[in-house]
């Protein structure tokens, strides 16, 4: 009930009318095109989970979490609340109990395909996915801008990219880097755009591809953010072996991802979340970091530091070809 009245404000745009006024619950339904009294109480239970308050009868503001769902906060979620909240999504969650009694992916056993083959082909939903993973992206984008040294890379490569969030937030703070976001052609279609907008199209490309067949080679730092969370060990080593195969020997690869502590608790339930939903939806895992230690070795990488929260609310792990060594 939570996760539903919360995509519907974020479809409807509310926190984008309410902004940083406090405004009634007749103005905002004119101008959402709403039935008043439902509205209202779509809004009094969006502020008893924190979302919005009501210092008066019938008038509302956004919290600080609430101001997430505005589109034009930078640190916005709203697209991410409308993709969980969007019917593929919730469709999928309805195989859960498939998922855990046979290990199958649940998307797979609903839909008759897997996820990225789905979404790919759904047009608005797949521009809603892109969105959504770029948002996810700021975040942690940010704290690796500011938070890793460049000054001995000369161009990364971000393998799974998408819409080039993240090197858009990187190479403005990085004057002497030049990128490439790689990706599937679906993934990387909203990339151009993003990467003019942060004005990088000079020294930034995207560039489309299959990263488990063929991945830039003249790189010098490789960057794979939430990725592997989407892939089973199999289908990880893969890609693990393809970077190895084709990175120089002198390069670097940084893993930017959530790290599983050995045992569950309730300090941080959202990358516990996360790993149910890519049970769900990709057939992926999130790992802890001896998880990590030995998927690297086994394909060819020595760690050299892992930064846990490093990247906001994501970790780092930084490896080297065995070679290099």
């Amino acid at each position: 009930m939570t996760a539903h009245s919360i995509g519907v404000a974020a479809e409807l745009g509310i926190a984008d009318l309410i902004k940083d006024d406090v405004r009634g619950s007749e103005e905002l339904a004119a101008e959402s095109g709403t039935h008043e009294p439902a509205l209202r109480r779509l809004l009094r239970t969006l502020t008893a989970v924190g979302l919005t308050t009501e210092p008066e009868p019938g008038r509302f503001a956004l919290t600080e979490v609430g101001a997430q769902l505005r589109s034009d906060s930078p640190d916005s979620l709203r697209a991410f609340s409308r993709m969980f909240c969007h019917p593929i999504l919730m469709n999928a969650w309805q195989g859960l109990g498939h998922a855990v009694t046979t290990g199958e992916r649940a998307f797979d056993h609903v839909y008759g395909k897997d996820f990225y083959s789905y979404v790919a082909d759904q047009g608005e939903a797949n521009r809603l996915f892109n969105e959504a993973m770029g948002e996810e992206s700021r975040i942690a984008a940010a704290q690796l801008a500011t938070g890793y040294d460049f000054a001995h890379t000369k161009k990364v490569v971000d393998l799974g990219g998408g819409d080039g969030t993240l090197l858009a937030a990187i190479l403005p703070l990085q004057p002497h880097l030049q990128g490439i976001v790689f990706d599937s052609p679906s993934g990387v279609a909203e990339a151009p755009e993003v990467l003019k907008n942060a004005g990088i199209s000079d020294r930034c490309e995207a560039r489309p591809g299959d990263f488990f067949q063929d991945i830039p080679t003249d790189g010098d730092l490789y960057i794979i953010k939430s990725v592997f969370q989407d892939w089973s060990d199999e289908d990880s080593q893969a890609l693990l072996r393809s970077c190895r195969a084709q990175m120089p020997d002198s390069a670097t690869l940084l893993i930017v991802g959530s790290v599983l502590p050995d045992t569950a608790s309730m300090d941080q339930p959202i990358m516990f979340f996360t790993d149910l939903n890519m049970l769900v939806n990709t057939g992926g895992r999130e790992r802890t970091e001896s998880e990590f230690r030995t998927m690297l070795k086994e394909t060819g990488f020595t760690v050299r530091s892992v930064g846990l929260g490093a990247a906001g609310p994501l970790s780092i792990i930084e490896a080297t070809p065995m070679a290099a060594q």
